[in-house]
């Protein structure tokens, strides 16, 4: 059985395990705090260094944080986590370190960068971009040729029309419906989205 350590022991986490151990890995848990319990899953001390026989995944929701500690281990370590009722196109590219959760459907031509976060239900249509570190919230919808910059979040039910282009380090509020360019660094809430911090 293949075995694979998810850093991090969260509530993030835990999914994470569910989809792995759908797709037949054995799991284990590094995590900075030994005095959590994640569903009877090992929990260990997190290392600086590579593990010799199993991959790695971080399971951690923030951007930055996941940024920071994926820098710490080589990037072949990583792999990615598909759910198994995931709709992918066979055209589509994912990146190492990345989750697709479970009801996600990405479309023709898409590229989803390095240690994304796809979450349950999202819709990423056909020729979108989302580069490293972007975080996909619950039932957001991406519509055709979207492109999200590096280590932006997109909260839950958000909808993003066609040919939109997203920054980097972007916050969209939950809810919220995207129908302008965001530059980088803005926070955008509401329908329809305004800028109210940059």
């Amino acid at each position: 059985m293949k075995s694979l350590i998810i850093i991090g022991a969260s509530g993030h986490g835990s999914v994470m395990a569910d989809i792995a151990v759908k797709l037949k890995f054995s799991v284990k848990f590094w995590d900075d705090d030994l005095s959590k319990e994640i569903y009877g899953y090992k929990v260990e001390k997190r290392v600086r260094e590579d593990p010799l026989n199993s991959s790695l995944i971080i399971g951690i929701g923030n951007n930055s944080i996941r940024e920071s500690i994926s820098k710490q281990y080589s990037k072949d370590k990583f792999i990615s986590l598909i759910h198994p009722i995931a709709t992918i196109s066979d055209n589509t590219k994912i990146g190492f370190g990345s989750v697709v959760m479970a009801g996600v459907c990405i479309n023709n031509d898409s590229i989803i960068g390095d240690h994304c976060i796809l979450n349950t239900g999202a819709v990423v249509d056909h020729d979108c971009k989302l580069e490293n570190y972007v975080h996909v919230s619950p039932n957001v919808t991406l519509c055709g040729n979207v492109s999200i910059g590096n280590s932006s979040w997109v909260g839950a039910g958000v909808t993003i029309i066609q040919d939109i282009k997203v920054g980097e380090n972007v916050t969209i509020g939950a809810g919220a419906v995207i129908i302008e360019d965001i530059p980088s660094g803005a926070t955008v809430v509401g329908n329809p989205g305004k800028i109210i911090k940059i």
